[in-house]
């Protein structure tokens, strides 16, 4: 039963962070506008892919759940 305690606390922890990201990145402002985000814009099609954030997002997400891991 402990690993599947374990395992809830962790999925509860990420939904609140997820469920905060979500009330509060807005008002991040340089979130989205990094360098290395990838904009293109054009008259008719713009094109919008945020690199380096989701990079920045990823190593933060990995270093969380590996703090929890142990």
């Amino acid at each position: 039963m402990a690993p599947i305690g374990k395992l809830l606390v962790v999925a509860g922890i990420s939904l609140v962070l997820i469920g905060l990201a979500l009330m509060f990145g807005d008002k991040i402002p340089f979130l989205g506008k990094l360098p290395g985000d990838i904009y293109i814009k054009r008259e008719r099609f713009s094109f919008y892919f945020p690199l380096t954030t989701s990079i920045i997002i990823s190593i933060l997400l990995t270093i969380f759940f590996w703090i929890f891991r142990k």
